[in-house]
């Protein structure tokens, strides 16, 4: 059994309830966090602020008479769905600059996201259209970008500087498929495709921590914690309906599960580059991760986003033993 768990993948349908866990877990103290949740203070990755500056990259293209890079359109999904891939590089490179505590300091914010964003692309097989644009746009839009971004990256710097020893890392995404799809999702939809770009090195250590809703639910409290210029906040963000029917309208959490040899793992295979004799050569590389779930079908964190003083006794233990019951089960499967 693992005191501390290392690696928190928290994964959920949007509106599950992923980031309301984040800010209930923040509030513990380090005692509660390590002797009820076997979890050591957060240091907490998250792809929805690459999700939301992609619209604002887009936004402020279409602005321009260009078209847009990575959406079909404002209220619609991606133009090309290896996207999914890029945002698990984006959060591979952020994992790597925490663990190393790099501390960047670019003369512009927004032109080092542009490019971060065509090395991602990069690497799932995608152009860099940032470095396309017309050089004068480019400059236009970073300006346009470039307060929004540098506050995101003095929040990356001011945690990438602090110790890590005890720590745990806790990285949030969602993933999913189109509403009646047939199981195994076809990549790069679902979690199997996600889960198998991350890196070695977050793979390791990774347990998840998954929060289980139906996706008929998912899609009514998205409708809900929506709020007028709530795009940028984690907690008041609303996903659009096709994207939430396209993407969203399952998950293949529960069929991995089903599927792998060990209770209550993910299993995933890829090759992996080694040396050996010297040389270097590829060998397929088998990880386990385990699986907590919290059940959260009766709503057990919606109270999260009102004000802490309006948090109710009742809603507060319902949450905190629910969560207790997933990361004990977590605990008990990890090394």
């Amino acid at each position: 059994m693992a005191d501390i768990l290392n690696t928190v993948l928290l994964l959920a349908l949007p509106a599950s309830g992923k980031s309301e866990v984040r800010k209930y877990l923040e509030g513990l103290t380090p005692t509660q966090c390590k002797e009820e949740f076997h979890l050591g203070a957060t240091l907490q990755l998250d792809d929805y602020p690459y999700v939301h500056f992609m619209h604002r990259i887009d936004d402020e293209l279409y602005a321009r008479g260009l078209d847009y890079v990575f959406y079909k359109g404002p209220n619609r999904p991606f133009r090309e769905g290896f996207e999914w891939g890029t945002l698990i590089e984006l959060l591979n490179e952020d994992y790597a600059d925490l663990m190393n505590s790099v501390v960047v300091n670019p003369p512009s914010a927004a032109q080092w996201l542009f490019d971060r964003f065509d090395d991602a692309h990069e690497k799932v097989g995608l152009e860099p259209e940032l470095g396309m644009i017309p050089y004068r746009i480019r400059m236009e839009i970073a300006e346009s970008l470039e307060a929004e971004v540098a506050e995101e990256l003095a929040r990356r710097n001011q945690q990438n500087q602090l110790p890590k020893e005890g720590k745990t890392v806790v990285i949030e995404a969602a993933r999913g498929g189109a509403n009646g799809s047939a199981f195994p999702l076809t990549p790069p939809q679902g979690y199997e495709y996600s889960l198998g770009q991350f890196s070695k090195e977050i793979l390791d250590h990774a347990s998840i921590l998954y929060v289980w809703v139906e996706p008929a639910e998912s899609r009514r409290k998205n409708f809900e914690r929506g709020v007028p210029d709530g795009q940028h906040s984690i907690l008041f963000h609303s996903v659009p309906a096709e994207v939430m029917l396209g993407e969203y309208g399952c998950d293949d959490m529960a069929y991995l599960i089903s599927v792998s040899d060990k209770p209550d793992t993910v299993k995933l295979q890829r090759p992996v580059v080694v040396e050996k004799n010297g040389q270097r050569v590829y060998e397929m590389a088998t990880w386990y991760l385990p699986v907590g779930r919290f059940d959260n079908r009766a709503d057990l964190t919606s109270f999260v986003r009102k004000p802490r003083d309006q948090w109710e006794p009742a809603e507060q233990k319902a949450l905190h033993e629910g969560l207790k019951g997933a990361l004990a089960t977590l605990a008990s499967l990890s090394k």
